[in-house]
């Protein structure tokens, strides 16, 4: 494909020669003859002086190179559209698997796709459009909307309701029961009924291995465009905002509140009944035992601002040098040491 064409159908300001053939799209890196690739990252700045690529994808005010550009500003976003004008995904093969398991009392709407092994069972409302990989297993009484992906080994337990453009990576399981049990006299723990169901909204994606919860009584719900990655844990009668991203290995404790436009990111621990406001931050590993107000930044254990946080870890690797100066001020002179103790606050 031509440089040129590619420029067009991406919207891009073409500099330099259009003309060039472009045979596929590769990371700054490992990118060769033939390629376009993209910077995005400050970072990489450097590396597009050197690359050896045919083309590259930078913000409009990035510095001129040899190599020719399209310039967009959002060089992220326009790479990642340039990817699609490469890559084709195997081909669905329309109808149900003759190996498929579809109960008489389902519903499935035109154009579906529904692979080897697939379980459907009654009162099960699919809409037009839904692809579903092999070992698939959708119970009773759940409700999906148009253009539904679920790949291999996804479990939607009954009653969940799913809305358009939801897609569930492999092994992600929806409206599993949530973790509720009553200690009774003798120390045992009594199962308490989950009874409430999932809601995962309109174009809401799962990552591979993902649970959520399912309520219960009332409703577990992931709201509009907000995706979540592999290996996260929801826990049950939470609410994730639109549009939010938690990120590998985030985990929920139960009935917690997440605004929209918030980002937990890996390892992110939020303890049950807390609610964390709209366009909040948490950095890698960050513990939350409280909620947290909107628009905040926040790291480490217990999570405090982040700026904070950067301050204080500064300080960890010179906590022994800084004990062994306090301790030689103590030796030499207790009442000095006192004052200077006050005085620094240490």
């Amino acid at each position: 494909m031509k440089l040129s064409e590619i420029a067009a159908r991406l919207g891009c300001a073409l500099v330099g020669d259009g003309g060039v053939d472009i045979t596929g799209v590769v990371g700054i890196e490992e990118a060769g003859p033939g390629h376009i690739t993209f910077v995005s990252n400050p970072k990489y700045a450097s590396q597009a002086r050197t690359t050896r690529a045919s083309a590259v994808i930078v913000s409009p005010d990035f510095p001129g190179l040899s190599t020719p550009t399209l310039r967009h500003e959002n060089p992220y976003l326009t790479f990642a559209k340039a990817i699609e004008l490469f890559y084709k995904a195997p081909a669905r093969m329309p109808g149900v698997d003759s190996a498929a398991r579809v109960s008489p009392g389902a519903s499935i709407g035109e154009g579906g796709s529904i692979g080897p092994f697939v379980v459907i069972e009654d009162d099960v409302r699919i809409g037009t459009h839904c692809t579903i990989h092999p070992f698939v297993h959708i119970r009773q009484g759940a409700r999906i909307g148009d253009n539904f992906t679920a790949h291999a080994h996804v479990s939607v337990r009954e009653f969940s309701v799913l809305g358009n453009n939801v897609t569930l990576q492999d092994g992600a399981k929806i409206g599993s029961d949530g973790f509720g049990y009553a200690k009774q006299g003798d120390k045992t723990y009594y199962k308490i009924v989950q009874s409430g169901i999932v809601v995962l909204e309109d174009d809401v994606e799962v990552g591979a291995n993902a649970t959520i919860d399912r309520a219960t009584i009332g409703e577990t719900r992931i709201r509009r465009g907000a995706k979540v990655d592999n290996l996260v844990q929801v826990g049950h009668a939470s609410d994730v905002g639109e549009n939010t991203l938690l990120c590998a290995q985030v985990g929920l404790g139960g009935s917690s509140k997440i605004g929209r436009d918030v980002i937990l990111t890996g390892q992110v621990g939020v303890a049950g009944h807390l609610e964390i406001g709209d366009g909040v931050v948490a950095t890698a590993q960050t513990g939350i035992p409280n909620s947290v107000e909107a628009g905040k930044v926040i790291s480490g254990y217990p999570a405090i601002e982040n700026r904070d946080w950067l301050k204080s870890s500064a300080l960890f690797k010179r906590l022994p040098e800084l004990l062994k100066r306090i301790e030689a001020l103590e030796k030499a002179s207790p009442q000095s040491a006192g004052a200077t103790s006050r005085n620094t606050g240490l």
